[in-house]
């Protein structure tokens, strides 16, 4: 009771303070009802009453005190807050992970969950629960779209490269695309992760204490701030029709954007078919699956973007993909499709991807055009078979996937904590594994296998921080067993840190970087904002597409041969040659595609011998002295697309009618830098980076912890001449058409094909 006393003085002091201060003064005369405390007890524990209130505990702060004079830690923390919200950058705090140009990202008037200290490891105090805590957190975004979610992370330096390179590391590695907001002020209510949750713009803040929180209960009180909020507001149904809901968009972290383009984007998990000598590369935060043969060569890629969709793999959608085991007597590969709590098996002879758990008819294939052309223009709705988000335990985020016996699968989550064991026949659940000892009694042995593998690669090779808050107490790496496979006489290792794929053989301190070729099978990335371009504007500005080049034309009716020469970036050169499939074009308006430039037109068939005597009479007689045949002149045109160290060639023609029109071309580089010395200086390994991050991302780098990402790819990528990364890059081309011109005579015919070359240089 001295204790609940205590507690009730200390948040008397809130609304004063809060109210005083001019934010929400309309509020001032509201009632309130008085302070309560709520145990909350964590899942399977039991505890007594005379412990309940010191251990979890929920507080509602709704009181007011004669007091206004003294500021409690709660109220500097919930004006501070609200003060930071609309400034990306200020004295006391930095955001990162949040969109720079959009200032109101947040609705001052819903709810808002806000999590502390939880985000760099060397104060995390929780090991593996933090993992636990932010996959909570995400199954609340996940199942309220609407929820204002933001981290907070106290730390000594605001302007620390280092402390915001480890959070960016964090961020890729969770997978985390919430804000989160950095200050270098201490608030005693934010020690030891404490959780807070208000709405109605900071009003009535409940505060949790994370480590003993009831997932649950945390679900009960969205629910019921949900209801009042609904009842105070009338929502906006009309304009469902015209705009895109939040749930439809899948969310990625910004501040990693950086990483985005580069080749692989954490590559989190590998598996083989020794037989088939091929690899099976989860490319986890590019949301794909790579099948490339042992020496690297790309033969097939699963997935083409974010989001649940079954299908060919050319248009089926994964949301970070983790480990897979692949079937010999099957030719399937089945996969952990982590983020959308499922399983899935791809038929590496069809072509088909389907959903093996969880099992549910609403997610059936449907792949009608109509549906098709709702997916190209951003308007689909993806039917998410996904568990029930507030059962903790569900089957959510699984990541590690092995085969046990000859007809089950043994599925185990990133934190070691829960196992699942599924029938491969049926996708039936046969049975849940709680607690690490039990997990390892069912399967020690191939994850003591793996660990006795990984400290080998790991202390020859690897100069980054391993994650050791995925690995169980006295056993490390257990986090990267699923990051590891043995393929013959070699080990193929997924440098996570590095964003490559190593390759070594067994007892050999020789270890190379998997060199991938044959980029073009990839296509255009996901990212890239074209087919079909969407006639209306959505979104912030920073998602609106950027043009590298834009030129415009006066040209006359008929045939256009469009030639473009595209000079890559200096210091860099093409780590794989442009291919078609990395090419789209969109032509709109009063031109029409018809097919990529061909440089020599073949000659018409003839009707006879006769006709063609005839016309070669009429060469004779109307050719001007000079004009020789073309044939030895065409053949030193260069090919469409050809290749050369420094230049590329993009070409196609399209059909002109008076009037305005406008071609677009979409495409992507393959690029490494080319100025990487044998022995570099930090000097030197910095500018790559520079370069690296700059010829990627254009002015983007530095709005949003550019120089964190910079210091991350310095300390974890070794050698900076093997990184291949992607340019895209958007030209267009305006073109003016004016009426067909008038001959002196009705016998003459005016030819009007034209031939427009641009020149195009990404520096």
């Amino acid at each position: 009771m001295a204790f609940r006393l205590r507690r009730l003085r200390e948040i008397s002091r809130v609304l004063p303070r809060f109210f005083y201060s001019g934010i929400h003064s309309q509020q001032y005369n509201r009632m309130f009802p008085a302070s309560y405390t709520i145990p909350l007890c964590p899942q399977g524990v039991k505890i007594n009453d005379s412990t309940a209130d010191r251990r979890c505990q929920i507080h509602r702060c709704s009181t007011v005190s004669d007091s206004p004079h003294e500021f409690s830690p709660e109220v500097d923390f919930l004006t501070f807050v609200e003060a930071t919200l609309n400034e990306l950058e200020g004295p006391y705090h930095c955001w990162l992970n949040k969109i720079g140009e959009s200032k109101e990202i947040f609705s001052r008037d819903g709810i808002f969950l806000v999590i502390a200290g939880i985000f760099l490891e060397d104060v995390m105090p929780f090991g593996c629960d933090h993992i636990l805590m932010l996959e909570r957190v995400k199954l609340l975004q996940q199942r309220y779209p609407k929820l204002n979610i933001f981290g907070f992370q106290p730390c000594n330096s605001l302007s620390s490269v280092a402390t915001q390179a480890h959070i960016t590391q964090t961020i890729m590695k969770e997978y985390i695309t919430f804000p989160i907001l950095l200050s270098n002020k201490n608030f005693t209510e934010m020690i030891n992760g404490t959780c807070y949750l208000f709405c109605e713009g900071f009003g009535r803040p409940l505060l949790y204490h994370m480590k003993d929180v009831d997932f649950g209960m945390i679900v009960k009180e969205i629910e019921e701030l949900k209801v009042s909020q609904n009842a105070n507001a009338v929502m906006a149904q009309t304009s469902k029709s015209t705009e895109m809901r939040q749930s439809e968009v899948i969310k990625e972290p910004l501040v990693c954007s950086s990483f985005r383009n580069l080749l692989l984007y954490f590559p989190g998990c590998i598996s083989v078919d020794e037989d088939g000598n091929r690899l099976f590369l989860s490319d986890t935060n590019h949301h794909r699956i790579l099948i490339t043969d042992s020496d690297g060569k790309m033969l097939d890629c699963i997935g083409s973007s974010p989001g649940f969709e079954d299908g060919g793999f050319d248009s089926a959608k994964l949301l970070r993909p983790a480990a897979s085991f692949y079937h010999v007597a099957e030719d399937c590969l089945y996969f952990v499709d982590s983020e959308n709590h499922a399983i899935r098996r791809a038929d590496l002879e069809t072509r088909m991807l389907e959903t093996v758990y969880p099992i549910c008819d609403s997610h059936l294939k449907n792949n009608s055009i109509w549906n098709w052309i709702l997916d190209k223009l951003g308007m689909r709705k993806d039917a998410d078979p996904k568990p029930d988000e507030s059962a903790v335990d569900s089957f959510n985020f699984p990541w590690h996937l092995m085969k046990s016996g000859e007809n089950d699968f043994l599925i185990i989550n990133r934190s070691f904590e829960t196992l699942w064991i599924m029938s491969q026949a049926t996708g039936e659940i046969k049975d849940v594994v709680k607690g690490s000892p039990n997990i390892m009694e069912l399967c020690g042995d191939i994850i003591m296998e793996k660990i006795s593998l990984l400290e080998g690669v790991i202390g020859k090779c690897l100069q980054q921080r391993v994650d050791s808050s995925c690995s169980l107490t006295g056993l490390p790496y257990t986090g990267l067993v699923s990051s590891l496979a043995t393929f013959h006489n070699n080990l193929v290792f997924c440098d996570t840190a590095g964003q490559r794929v190593l390759k070594c053989q067994r007892g050999s301190k020789d270890i190379s970087n998997l060199q991938m070729s044959n980029l073009g099978i990839l296509g255009l990335p996901y990212w890239l904002s074209c087919p079909l371009e969407r006639v209306f504007v959505h979104g912030d500005l920073y998602e609106r597409p950027r043009n590298d080049h834009l030129q415009y034309f006066n040209v006359l009716p008929g045939r256009c041969d469009i030639r473009m020469h595209v000079n890559v970036p200096e210091g860099t050169e093409l780590a794989a040659q442009l291919e078609e499939g990395c090419i789209w074009r969109q032509a709109r308006g009063s031109a029409v595609e018809i097919s990529a430039y061909e440089a020599v037109a073949k000659a018409s068939e003839k009707v006879g011998v006769a006709q063609q005597w005839f016309d070669e009479l009429d060469n004779l007689a109307f050719s001007k002295p000079g004009m020789e045949s073309t044939v030895q002149d065409a053949e030193k045109i260069p090919d469409r697309n050809s290749q050369e160290k420094n230049l590329t060639h993009i070409d196609c023609a399209v059909n002109i009618s008076p009037g305005t029109s406008e071609v677009a071309i979409y495409a992507v580089l393959y690029l490494k830098v080319n100025e990487i010395q044998s022995s570099p200086s930090d000097h030197q390994n910095t500018n790559a980076v520079e370069k690296i991050l700059d010829i990627s991302n254009h002015d983007r780098r530095r709005k949003q912890g550019g120089d964190a990402c910079i210091q991350l790819m310095l300390e974890s990528c070794k050698d900076l001449g093997d990184i291949v990364f992607m340019k895209p890059f958007h030209v267009r081309i305006r073109l003016e058409c004016g009426d067909h011109p008038k001959a002196a005579n009705s016998k003459d015919i005016i030819s009007t094909d034209t031939t427009i070359q641009v020149n195009v240089s990404l520096d």
